[in-house]
C-alpha cells in the first residue's frame, strides 16, 4: 500500500465535502496520464473510497496519442493496487499533422483532443463525472495567464458541467504541486514527464505563456511566501465584478 500524507488525504477530503465532487453512487472516470498529478489522484481517490461512508466506483483510464508510447507499466501499477484502468489507444498524433501548423504552439490541441476520448468513453461506459489531476498551482497559473494574455479573469473551479452534461471534477485542486511530486518520491512510484509530449516530435515554437507565469509565480512567492493561502482562500470568495457598476461610478 502506499503513503498517502495525511495532509494530501485531509485536503481531498475537505475539498470533496465542500463542493460534493463525489457522492453515493457516482461512477467516476479518472484520466491517468502517468504523471505525478494524475497518479496522486488515482490513489487519493483508492484512499477515498476505503474510507467514506458512501460507495462510489472509479477507474483510471489512461489515453495514448499513437506514438508508440510504453504505458504497460501503469496498467501494472493499477493491478498492484487493486484500480481498475483501461488503456485507449487512439492516432491523434497522426491527426495534429494535418491540423496544426508548422512553429505554431499546440499543446491545447492535444489536450483538447485527450479530453475528448475522455469525456466520450464516459458517457459510452456510462459514468457521470470525469475526474482531473490539476493542482492549486495550475490553478494559480491558469489565473495569471488568463489575466495577463488573455484579458479575462478565470481560473479551474473544483466542479463545473461540461456541455455535454458530464461532471467534471479536480478533487487536488487546492493541493499543491510539490506535495503531488513528494508524494511520488516518497512512494518510488515511476511516473512519465514532459519527454512524453508530442511537442517533443514537432518543429515548433513550444508555448512560452505557462513557463513565464510558473517563474513570475516563483519569484511572487518568494517575496510573498503566503501568496497561495491567500489566493486559495481568494478562489473561494471571489465577488460579483461591479468595476463598470454605473451606479457605483456615480459615486465617486
Amino acid at each position: 500500500m502506499v503513503n498517502l500524507s495525511k495532509k494530501i488525504s485531509s485536503l481531498v477530503g475537505r475539498t470533496n465535502a465542500e463542493y460534493g465532487l463525489i457522492q453515493e453512487g457516482d461512477r467516476v472516470l479518472v484520466g491517468f496520464s502517468g504523471g505525478k498529478d494524475s497518479t496522486t489522484l488515482i490513489h487519493a481517490l483508492n484512499h477515498l473510497k476505503r474510507v467514506t461512508p458512501f460507495n462510489f466506483e472509479f477507474k483510471a483510464v489512461t489515453v495514448t496519442y499513437g506514438m508508440g508510447e510504453q504505458v504497460q507499466f501503469l496498467a501494472d501499477h493499477c493491478k498492484e493496487h487493486g484500480i481498475e484502468h483501461e488503456i485507449i489507444d487512439t492516432e491523434i498524433f497522426e491527426l495534429s499533422k494535418d491540423k496544426i501548423r508548422k512553429n505554431s504552439s499546440f499543446c491545447s490541441f492535444f489536450s483538447r483532443m485527450r479530453r475528448g476520448y475522455l469525456y466520450s468513453t464516459a458517457q459510452e461506459q456510462g459514468y457521470n463525472k470525469v475526474a482531473l489531476g490539476h493542482h492549486l498551482d495550475d490553478a494559480m497559473e491558469s489565473f495569471f495567464m488568463n489575466f495577463l494574455y488573455n484579458g479575462a479573469l478565470r481560473s479551474m473551479p473544483p466542479i463545473y458541467k461540461a456541455e455535454n452534461g458530464l461532471q467534471v471534477i479536480r478533487p487536488l485542486i487546492f493541493c499543491r504541486e510539490r506535495q503531488l511530486r513528494a508524494f511520488a518520491q516518497t512512494n518510488e512510484i515511476s511516473v512519465i514527464g514532459d519527454e512524453a509530449c508530442p511537442a517533443m516530435r514537432f518543429d515548433i515554437k513550444m508555448p512560452h505563456a505557462r513557463q513565464s507565469t510558473k517563474e513570475l509565480l516563483e519569484k511572487m512567492e518568494e517575496e510573498n511566501p503566503q501568496m497561495f493561502v491567500s489566493m486559495k482562500a481568494a478562489f473561494k470568495n471571489i465577488q460579483t465584478s461591479t468595476f463598470f457598476d454605473k451606479e457605483l461610478l456615480d459615486r465617486d
